[in-house]
């Protein structure tokens, strides 16, 4: 089966999040983004530069989650697609761009946070363990195959 990508944006969120309802019934979030930049200096170093702002939405039960979970000032890592439309604005027809986030958590490597997991009986933990070592072994090639692919 074929490895399914999309397009991804990480950031902070920049304003307070705003929730409403689309045409359909459905809730919407919105909040104003921040991505940080950062030019890499001939010493190696990084300078960081002025963020640029963007839009996020999410819908549905995604809406509800960010909703509960995201504040502003929080780091997260979305995944999801770009949004282009056009809307008047002084007159003039303006095309705005949104990122809307299928999936989005808070980004690892600048939030502490605890998981709450549900509790599970070991003979189910082992069980997943089992189906996931035979998943690996079924579907991983041999060393043998991968050693002259490299040419080693």
């Amino acid at each position: 089966m074929a490895l399914h990508t999309q397009q991804s944006l990480s950031g902070f969120i920049a304003s307070e999040p705003q929730q409403s309802v689309t045409e359909s019934g459905e809730t919407r979030f919105y909040a104003r983004v921040g991505q940080p930049h950062f030019r890499h200096e001939d010493s190696g170093s990084f300078t960081e530069l002025e963020p640029s702002f963007h839009d996020l939405v999410t819908y549905r039960a995604t809406a509800d989650r960010t909703l509960t979970r995201f504040a502003k000032g929080d780091s997260f890592v979305a995944e999801g697609y770009v949004h282009t439309f056009e809307v008047e604005h002084g007159g003039e027809v303006v095309e705005r761009e949104e990122f809307v986030a299928k999936k989005i958590g808070h980004d690892l490597a600048r939030t502490n946070y605890e998981v709450n997991r549900p509790c599970r009986s070991s003979a189910a933990a082992d069980h997943e363990v089992a189906l996931a070592q035979q998943d690996a072994t079924i579907g991983a090639p041999s060393t043998h195959l991968v050693a002259d692919s490299l040419g080693l």
